[in-house]
């Protein structure tokens, strides 16, 4: 869902087919009936079926809605993004991809060559943004009906867009497409996320004012009341993978402040650059990380240097992309150990050289726990752990505060939604600051603390500016969680609970809504749950299936976003139990509005 072809258009698989105009005969309810039962959504067919109804459906209405007033009300305030977005959808489908440097001479997005080819294309550009007005108007239509219930929406905002995205193809310049984005190691993943966007050319950005970004924030606010900024931390700094990796732990933050040789011998350490920036590769561990395939690596992936007991990659396997292009279509689970092996190999350095000044370095992101640090004495250790936590917690904060202030000023202050920040992982303390500044609303989750001496968030401890949530869709949820780690869940058990003895081996609806009835009583102004945790305190209602229960899996860039719900909106609307139970809760803790 956070590789988008467009910032701007709504996906059609979300349009209500009858709606704009699908004539619900036999095959229609067929094909309705036999998706929505299944327990996971088969995205392939509900879009192939989706855009061959609404193709046929253009074709009988297509006409007379471009007669409308406000279809053609709708095409003038949306032209500036529409039109490219439907050439876009016309050249992938004709070429087959969405990879427009492989589009020929379209390749580069040039005004008077798509304008051309637009009206070459009328049809099918007409098609695109027939689809875009009826899925507008349905929106519209369910934000309306929201807001005469009291109801306020509250949208998203990804941190990053898609390389083969039309926003890519319209504005390259606004972007590094030479780069890919990620985040380094935390809570979701040992190696760090490489979510594979090209970073943002903020410096290119800022001479029109931040213009796109505003263009978003004002096609959001006609839907939303209130958004999420997914990753916060990208507008201090982004955690920037070279393209030739996989894993984000060759990754670097930009913008930057970079160590130079000198400042790195000030700590007490003798730079060495060879053994600190090239992967150390020893004789007495191989074994220990390839067992009975050590002698195969020792053949075919690495080669014995001058050293003694020492090896380095071969150049045709020296970066972690060569490596996987290898095993490419290997999926069993020796090909897999022995590539994740070689992954860890090419990235066990001490040091990273800087994207721009290759004679200034980072410290590499939690090296602590590979082998080049273990290669270091005790003295060199200790002086290597001053300097990391003097780069990675205090030498940018000021920095970093100076260039979030450079940006998101100009988001939050055009638009009238309610701004809220996804503020996880690896937080530098001037994030709190500015966030407070710019009345942005925290997320805090109870097992992931912003206080790193604390094992346990406390919901009444939360700033009122903040949402709370028990998990996202990121992470398990609560049930899932509670069987993940039984001493982590015994000491929640007892230290947060208050409960005695030990912890049951499953969430009770019982603890379950103990734990709820806790985040509704926070000081957080928002409480904001999901389903799966609502859910979770009927023993009725609950999914039979914990594993069902989760989303995504961050430490699984292929991981495939493909979860239902199990039971349908129909059915939620008579579980009466579990809605009562809710309502009750949310009088009791004062929570209704």
């Amino acid at each position: 869902p956070y590789n988008a072809n467009s910032t701007f258009a709504l996906h059609p698989q979300f349009i209500r087919l009858p709606a704009a105009g699908v004539v619900e005969d036999d095959e229609y309810r067929t094909l309705r009936n036999e998706l929505n039962a299944l327990s996971e959504i088969d995205y392939e067919r509900v879009n192939r079926h989706k855009l061959r109804l609404l193709r046929r459906a253009f074709e009988r209405h297509g006409t007379r809605t471009a007669a409308r007033r406000d279809y053609k009300d709708f095409i003038a305030a949306n032209r500036h993004w529409l039109i490219p977005y439907a050439a876009f959808c016309t050249l992938r489908d004709e070429t087959g991809t969405p990879d427009f440097t492989r589009w020929g001479g379209f390749a580069r997005y040039d005004r008077k060559a798509v304008d051309a080819y637009c009206r070459s294309h009328s049809r099918d550009i007409a098609f695109h943004c027939y689809v875009q007005y009826h899925l507008h108007t349905q929106l519209s239509e369910v934000c309306a009906y929201a807001h005469d219930h009291g109801i306020v929406l509250k949208g998203d905002l990804p941190i990053g867009i898609s390389r083969t995205s039309v926003d890519a193809w319209l504005y390259p310049h606004l972007f590094h497409m030479d780069s890919q984005a990620g985040a380094p190691p935390d809570a979701f993943s040992a190696v760090g996320q490489n979510w594979g966007f090209p970073t943002y050319n903020w410096e290119r950005m800022a001479r029109d004012g931040y213009a796109w970004w505003r263009a978003r924030m004002a096609k959001m606010a006609e839907y939303f009341d209130a958004f999420r900024i997914d990753h916060i931390l990208g507008f201090f700094r982004i955690w920037e993978i070279p393209m030739h990796a996989v894993h984000g732990l060759l990754g670097q933050f930009v913008p930057a402040l970079p160590m130079t040789r000198e400042e790195i011998e000030g700590y007490g350490i003798a730079f060495r650059e060879d053994f600190f920036t090239k992967p150390y590769i020893h004789e007495y561990f191989l074994g220990q990380m390839f067992g009975p395939h050590t002698d195969y690596v020792k053949q075919t992936f690495i080669e014995p240097t001058e050293t003694w007991e020492i090896y380095r990659m071969r150049p045709e396997f020296d970066t972690q992309r060569k490596v996987e292009a290898y095993f490419a279509g290997k999926t069993d689970e020796d090909s897999i150990w022995i590539r994740d092996g070689l992954y860890a190999l090419i990235s066990d350095v001490l040091f990273v050289p800087d994207r721009e000044a290759p004679h200034k370095f980072h410290p590499r992101i939690g090296v602590q726990h590979d082998y080049i640090y273990r290669a270091l004495n005790d003295w060199e250790k200790a002086a290597f752990n001053r300097l990391y936590d003097q780069y990675y917690y205090h030498r940018h904060n000021e920095f970093w505060r100076e260039q979030a202030m450079k940006k998101l000023p100009q988001l939050t202050q055009s638009t009238r939604m309610l701004v809220c920040g996804e503020d996880l992982g690896m937080i530098p303390d001037c994030v709190a600051w500015v966030m407070n500044d710019l009345r942005i609303l925290s997320l805090e989750i109870q097992r992931m603390p912003k206080d790193p001496s604390q094992e346990f968030g406390h919901p009444d401890w939360y700033p009122y500016r903040s949402v709370c949530t028990i998990s996202t869709h990121d992470m398990s949820t609560l049930r899932g969680w509670w069987e993940e780690d039984f001493l982590q869940t015994q000491r929640y058990y007892n230290a947060m609970l208050g409960h005695y003895g030990a912890a049951p081996a499953v969430a009770t609806p019982e603890l379950c809504e103990q734990v709820v009835r806790n985040h509704l009583y926070s000081n957080s102004i928002l409480c904001i749950l999901s389903l799966q945790d609502w859910m979770a305190m009927d023993g009725k209602w609950r999914n039979p299936n914990v594993q069902e229960e989760r989303i995504n899996v961050p430490a699984n860039p292929r991981h495939y976003w493909r979860y239902r719900m199990h039971l349908t909106l129909e059915q939620l609307m008579k579980a009466d139990s579990l809605n009562e139970k809710i309502k009750g809760l949310i009088e009791q803790t004062g929570r209704k509005g």
